[in-house]
């Protein structure tokens, strides 16, 4: 069984591509939403930008319930039939990217906390990551032209200069086996589902 997420800013075109492959897929491939779209009350999706150290973990730990259920839903149907190939609109990268980035920019010392605390929490780990890697101005041209507001915290500059850092950055160190950039800015949606259909055909069994 392969694992693959796809990490990348908002609007860098992840959800895009997932539904564009999707129907390229084989037999026994599970498919994960992003996160946020598993809470079922949009008043539960912890915030953004947090306030402290505290409730930045707090939302780590929403997070990782969800990845506990991914977990245990994909070992439930691998029970059933066999499964080659696993699809993640996000991963547990993703959670420890914003912990990096959020120490950085306003010292809450989280990353440490959160790594550590990961050994003892279920989770999977990606054999190949796909960072889709849209440029600021990119991204936030495709929101304006979505209507979405323009104060979005995770559209900042300097929180998405320290979440590319964390993944393509020389000091690196995504739980992900490989971590392969595209250059989603440049290229449309469906090139970059093609190229991530071609990246996971060797690796599938």
């Amino acid at each position: 069984m392969i694992i693959a997420a796809l990490e990348g800013p908002s609007y860098a075109g992840k959800s895009t591509a997932i539904t564009l492959l999707r129907p390229t897929l084989p037999t026994g491939t599970v498919m994960f939403d992003c996160y946020v779209q598993q809470i079922k009350w949009a008043a539960d999706i912890p915030p953004a930008r947090t306030r402290s150290a505290a409730e930045q973990l707090a939302a780590f730990e929403v997070f990782m319930a969800i990845e506990a259920d991914r977990v245990k839903h994909l070992a439930h149907m691998a029970a059933e039939q066999r499964i080659d190939l696993v699809i993640a609109d996000r991963s547990v990268d993703t959670l420890l990217a914003h912990a990096h980035a959020l120490d950085h920019l306003y010292g809450f010392g989280v990353y440490a906390q959160a790594t550590d605390r990961l050994k003892s929490l279920p989770h999977l780990t990606p054999d190949r990551t796909f960072y889709l890697d849209a440029d600021p101005d990119t991204v936030q041209l495709r929101r304006q032209r979505q209507g979405d507001r323009d104060d979005y915290f995770l559209h900042d500059r300097s929180f998405l200069a320290h979440t590319r850092d964390y993944f393509l950055g020389p000091a690196r160190s995504p739980i992900a086996r490989q971590v392969i950039p595209i250059a989603a800015g440049t290229i449309p949606a469906a090139e970059i589902a093609w190229k991530i259909g071609s990246l996971l055909g060797p690796v599938r069994r």
